[in-house]
């Protein structure tokens, strides 16, 4: 949002400096992205005076001129046609720096005479187009500052222009009586009113308008009048220049008073010709497939259900957002219907979506201009019309009603103090209400029309916290707890989660943050696509919630590779998604390893990363979050791990605590990393809760007993798994088998084709009495009986 300094003064009487106003709005949540004031470009230029002007001997177009200045009398060589004895010009010495040539002066040598300065034109200067001669200036003192000058007599020359950053919520701020109002409600000035007095028509409007029913809660309200007898020449200087400060380029005395209107009341308006009009307006729902060429000289086909304006023909206007070429005003229009109106935020905002079109009016509409001000902006406009362009008024036409924002709040003026820390008196919050527009009855506070954003007794804190400046707060320290433990504020989720982020940060990873979305491609790689796709994605690189951590993982490796960096170890602690409902989804902890290990030296033990690494880490992972000790490892990993690399853990057949192992070559390649890559992923939340929650640890269990081992070997057939063998041999007694491992695999020789042997460890650990040799030749038959039942295998003889 952009206005000028003089233009603020029309609607805020203040002698605050441009640089106060900037600070001010910025402090009241209006932030000035910027200010451009052509003094500073202008402030080294002086008045100066010529005294003589000669022809140079050696160029028939130039003058050597003999100028009074503030440092004397200057010899300057001078080529425009108008440089002659006598008149009063603008002075640029050596060193100034002339902004509409680009040039830092110096003194030179034109044709062999030396030239101290030039004297400007005012496209030199930036001032206007206008470059046929230097600047003859009516009045003026030599070495009078020619800033100084311009303030006095032409002070739009110099006006300074204001840009703000304008937030979603606060359309109000898009037109500069809302600014003005802010700053008055502030103090900084006081705010000039001026009426609206209404237009009488002196004619039925010839035009009428009509809104059809399925579209009212679209298009609530349509007001409109025909003038007739215009002249639609170039607009007044004053507001051409106004226009050209801001940005825009002037058109036409009738398209300018409504581009002024729109920043000046953020009210949009739209000039038809009545001429070029048939018959009568109709507010309505396009049914698809209709085509407007717009005021862009763009064709737009619009989708069902966008709000347009048609004649009796066809669409004439894109309601709210453009309007139409062929109904458009020029310079010889000569009757024209004014149309002033009120659309809904949310259905301007999909029409200027869909169709890719980015306007004053649909930036303002979209945003919530100020309903009750529908009709008055008419009666704004035509008056200014009538006065710019002349002709005649009709009667106004209207079409469904202006909606009724009103709402109210309780004003609790103690809320100040417990929101936002700060005393305010309640006088004085009253009063800043009030000066911001707010109608007050008791305790109840009512919003103005053009403030949509305020919609709770919060709002109404914050409003009179921002006026008052929330510079002003002092910071206040928390109550310390004098008696008593403080409760616990983590969850058990929470406190795994820092557990598991701290133990894997120890293990030498590097925690990492990715976004939850992915691409489709990632999200097939990694549990498939369906039911995760975004409706709205911010980009095509993220239209999928993702189903694993793995994808934003190997994306920073690869990013990270191709800058140099090839041995890496990273890991996060985040949310994947099993679909798109709530409670789908799981709190993971997955981990990445890439490269070597070990330092790059001479006699370090650096070796290349494998399955066992992730095997490690993972279960040191688990193990700090309480997992039980006897887990299995069984096969059938997930289809981005590698099939003969990789495994996972459970508890039983089906309580998954971690998966571990290789990642798949084919997922590699298609997110561009360099491997091997081994990893680990954690089910966190599977992990179960312990029995005992005291925060002291249980006693140490340990028997003062001997333990014995026995070993097993069974011939299998080769397709018998090493877990299963190892889980018969647990059950076969569970208070007296501690341990069981494989130390040996056989395979071929006399064992014959298909078969295999298998070599297991058992260790027995007594809790009450050493073990005889009886018990323990019971348990060794037990275990081969288990072992047989389970896979059919047999004593090795």
């Amino acid at each position: 949002m952009k206005f000028t300094l003089s233009w603020l003064h029309e609607h805020l009487a203040t002698p605050a400096s441009v640089d106060e106003i900037a600070e001010t709005l910025t402090d009241l949540g209006l932030e000035v992205e910027g200010i451009e004031n052509p003094a500073d470009r202008l402030k080294s230029f002086t008045l100066g005076k010529v005294l003589k002007a000669e022809q140079h001997p050696d160029a028939d177009r130039l003058r050597v001129c003999v100028v009074a200045t503030d440092e004397g009398e200057k010899q300057i060589i001078c080529g425009a046609p108008n440089a002659r004895e006598g008149i009063t010009v603008v002075v640029c010495k050596p060193g100034d720096y002339v902004p509409g040539i680009d040039v830092t002066l110096s003194v030179g040598k034109i044709r062999g005479i030396e030239s101290h300065g030039m004297m400007a034109s005012e496209r030199e200067l930036e001032l206007s187009d206008e470059h046929d001669g230097i600047i003859e200036l009516p009045s003026g003192e030599v070495g009078e500052s020619f800033v100084d000058w311009l303030a006095k007599n032409r002070p739009e020359a110099v006006d300074p222009v204001i840009e703000i950053a304008i937030t979603p919520n606060r359309p109000d701020a898009l037109g500069v009586e809302g600014i003005a109002r802010d700053l008055a409600a502030r103090g900084i000035g006081t705010k000039i009113d001026r009426g609206i007095e209404p237009v009488q028509g002196s004619f039925p409007s010839p035009i009428g308008v009509t809104i059809d029913a399925d579209t009212l809660d679209g298009a609530p309200y349509f007001a409109g009048r025909v003038i007739r007898g215009v002249k639609n020449g170039p607009s007044p200087e004053w507001l051409q220049k106004r226009l050209r400060a801001i940005g825009l380029r002037p058109i036409s005395a009738l398209v300018d008073i409504t581009n002024f209107f729109t920043y000046d009341r953020n009210r949009p308006l739209h000039v038809f010709d009545a001429d070029k009009v048939r018959g009568n307006l109709r507010v309505h729902r396009a049914k698809g497939g209709e085509t407007l060429l717009a005021l862009d000289e763009k064709t737009y086909s619009f989708e069902p259900g966008m709000i347009v304006i048609s004649d009796d023909r066809a669409p004439e206007s894109i309601a709210g957002v453009m309007g139409g070429e062929e109904s458009g005003v020029t310079e010889e229009t000569v009757n024209v219907f004014l149309e002033s109106a009120y659309w809904d935020p949310v259905t301007i905002a999909n029409t200027g979506r869909a169709l890719k079109i980015n306007s004053d009016a649909r930036y303002r509409f979209e945003r919530g201009v100020d309903p009750a001000f529908t009709r008055p902006g008419l009666d704004a406009a035509t008056r200014m019309i009538l006065e710019l362009c002349g002709g005649e008024a009709s009667d106004v036409v209207e079409a469904g009603a202006v909606p009724d924002t009103t709402r109210s709040y309780r004003l609790d003026t103690a809320r100040c103090s417990s929101l936002v820390g700060m005393d305010i008196p309640e006088a004085e919050q009253r009063a800043t209400l009030k000066r911001l527009g707010f109608t007050l009855d008791g305790d109840m506070a009512t919003p103005p029309s053009w403030r949509p954003d305020v919609q709770g007794e919060a709002d109404l804190v914050e409003e009179v916290a921002r006026i008052a400046s929330l510079t002003n707060l002092q910071p206040t320290p928390m109550p310390r707890m004098t008696a008593g433990v403080p409760k616990p504020i983590l969850t058990p989720m929470q406190k795994r989660e820092q557990v598991a982020r701290r133990l894997t940060a120890a293990l030498g990873y590097n925690e990492c943050v990715t976004y939850s979305f992915i691409d489709e491609t990632a999200a097939a790689l990694f549990g498939g696509a369906e039911g995760r796709r975004v409706a709205n994605p911010i980009s095509s690189e993220m239209t999928h919630m993702r189903p694993s951590l793995l994808p934003g993982l190997l994306r920073a490796a690869a990013r990270n590779q191709a800058r140099g960096f090839q041995d890496l170890a990273l890991f996060e602690v985040g949310a994947i998604f099993h679909g798109g409902e709530p409670g789908e989804q799981e709190m993971l902890l997955t981990g990445i390893r890439v490269g070597a290990t070990g330092p790059k030296e001479v006699h370090g033990t650096r070796r290349p990363v494998d399955v066992y690494d992730a095997k490690a880490d993972a279960e040191a992972v688990l193990s700090a979050l309480g997992a039980p000790a006897r887990v299995q490892y069984p096969r059938g990993a997930k289809g981005w791990w590698h099939p003969g690399r990789s495994s996972r853990i459970t508890l039983g057949p089906k309580i998954v605590l971690a998966a571990f192992g290789e990642l798949h070559p084919k997922v590699l390649r298609a997110l561009d990393v360099k491997g091997p890559v081994v990893g680990f992923s954690v089910h966190i939340a599977a992990i179960p809760e312990p029995k005992n929650t005291s925060a002291s640890r249980g006693a140490l269990a340990i028997s003062d007993l001997q333990a014995v081992e026995r070993d097993f070997a069974f011939v299998l057939d080769a397709g018998v798994e090493a877990i299963d063998v190892v889980n018969a041999a647990l059950g076969a007694d569970k208070a007296l088998i501690d341990e069981v491992r494989v130390f040996d695999e056989f395979v071929g020789g006399s064992l014959g084709v298909g078969k295999k042997s298998l070599a297991i460890a058992v260790r027995l650990q007594p809790r009450e009495a050493t073990l005889t040799e009886d018990q323990i030749e019971a348990v060794g038959r037990t275990i081969v009986e288990k072992v047989g039942k389970a896979t059919g295998g047999v004593l090795r003889g």
